[in-house]
């Protein structure tokens, strides 16, 4: 089902991670170590906004912080984003970072 993400212009690569940190399922054109790579980054990261989303919460006393709706770095040639427990990489130069969170925000709950 993820796979169809590969479709989006500029979806270098797309894929599920565990709560552990190791890929469940991983599709695109990324060997098999960056994509573990990837889904390790995916979850730690996941962690780290899910924390400052709580910090927020109870630092301003209002609500809609938590739980994150996602997240997504951006770098000069490429961007993650991530929804739930699905991770994207995609070129910059090639997208639309809305659809492909769309499309993730719409899988995640598969």
């Amino acid at each position: 089902m993820i796979k169809r993400l590969l479709a989006l212009d500029g979806v270098q690569a797309v894929a599920r991670f565990r709560d552990d940190g190791t890929c469940s399922e991983g599709y695109g054109a990324i060997d098999e170590t960056a994509m573990k790579n990837l889904c390790k980054f995916a979850l730690d990261y996941k962690r780290m906004t899910q924390g400052n989303a709580d910090q927020l919460s109870m630092f301003t006393g209002k609500r809609g912080w938590t739980p994150p709706a996602g997240w997504q770095v951006r770098g000069r040639d490429v961007t993650v984003c991530s929804v739930g427990s699905l991770v994207c990489l995609v070129e910059n130069k090639e997208r639309s970072l809305n659809q492909v969170l769309q499309q993730l925000e719409e899988m995640s709950h598969y």
